[in-house]
């Protein structure tokens, strides 16, 4: 068994009629075509079995996105999966700019959708099966929740028996595996996660699914848990523009190993320095997220104090988004100091652990 394929996640398609004049938005939509045109062009250059989307594939789930997106997908000359972020269905209901949950499944009916159903499977090569997940609910009052629904569990509980000797990749958009420090009961990490994600971890490891593939953080990072992979991307329009290239390989019966490979968007038609320009985009923006970072748990130092570390902490979120960070605020108290070391990619003995970017998996 070998093949190839790729991951672009969180591309946030926005053509220009749809593009929001937001100050304090933290990702770049106005390269969102030509970053995503740069990258297909590369990848129509390899030899790849299929691509991945983990979600956010729009902007803001505007039908004019949708359209252009699907269109472009549908010329490519491999497979390509998608499944929907929370960007990609706001609302239950459709508006006369933007589409509705359900219709979702419509316009990527060439993405493994073969249905009106939010979820799919798919034997994409011999031996290799996708699941494909929606992980977007809404409560009584419309708000938007990071869950599988029961329908879509009692399919699981179905489904997965039936599959034998199959690798088996599942995406998702919310992630099910922690990325962050305590990410599912931080309070700004805990609504990238899904809700219900140790009942999906259960059932994932009761037929050793060994590889999940997710989005919606914006970070590189590679997380393990219970014997699971899980691969979350960054997002395409922000710093670092990233999206990955893997190669399976079966060197031997039993075993299969993944050859992760991570490329980055650096520049495009009229942002020579893009890397630059996005990187500083963040930094501009960080100084209100790392004041609630200081000041929540377990931290919880006062608004006086994190305002005055804040501005050290400017390019923080970039290097976590890079992935492989490691990172040490010597000047810092001690207990602040620990806490930001926990970002970094240190294992538990205190040894680095560069495996975000380029890495090989051995399952």
């Amino acid at each position: 068994m070998n093949f190839r394929f790729a991951i672009i996640s969180d591309p946030h398609i926005a053509v220009p009629r749809t593009i929001p004049n937001h100050a304090n938005r933290f990702h770049l939509v106005e390269v969102s075509i030509l970053a995503l045109e740069k990258v297909l062009k590369h990848l129509e250059q390899l030899n790849l079995d299929f691509l991945l989307f983990p979600g956010d594939l729009t902007q803001d789930g505007e039908i004019d996105n949708h359209e252009w997106l699907a269109r472009r997908l549908r010329s490519l000359p491999f497979p390509v999966f998608v499944v929907p972020g929370n960007h990609d269905v706001p609302s239950v209901e459709p508006t006369n700019l933007k589409i509705g949950l359900h219709q979702f499944p419509s316009y990527y009916d060439h993405c493994g959708y073969k249905n009106q159903q939010m979820y799919y499977t798919q034997e994409i090569i011999p031996g290799v099966r996708i699941i494909g997940l929606n992980s977007n609910q809404f409560n009584e009052e419309g708000k938007q929740l990071g869950c599988l629904d029961n329908e879509q569990l009692t399919w699981l509980e179905n489904l997965l028996p039936q599959i034998k000797d199959e690798l088996l990749l599942v995406m998702i958009h919310h992630n099910v595996i922690e990325h962050l420090p305590d990410q599912r009961t931080h309070e700004l990490g805990k609504r990238y996660m899904l809700n219900n994600a140790p009942l999906l971890l259960k059932m994932l490891k009761s037929v050793n699914c060994k590889l999940i593939f997710t989005g919606h953080l914006h970070v590189q990072d590679i997380a393990y848990d219970q014997g699971i992979y899980e691969i979350t991307t960054g997002s395409l329009v922000s710093y670092p523009h990233p999206y990955r290239i893997i190669e399976v390989q079966q060197p031997i019966k039993g075993s299969l190993s993944l050859n992760v490979t991570s490329h980055r968007v650096k520049n495009v038609p009229g942002w020579e320095n893009l890397e630059d320009i996005s990187r500083k985009w963040l930094g501009d923006r960080s100084f209100p997220f790392m004041v609630k970072l200081l000041t929540a748990s377990p931290l919880k130092i006062s608004q006086q104090e994190a305002e005055k570390l804040a501005p050290y902490l400017r390019y923080f979120w970039s290097d976590v988004a890079a992935g492989d960070g490691v990172f040490d605020f010597p000047d810092f108290p001690p207990q602040i100091r620990d806490y930001f070391r926990r970002f970094g990619a240190i294992k538990p003995d205190g040894t680095e652990a560069k495996i975000d970017n380029k890495v090989t998996l051995n399952l």
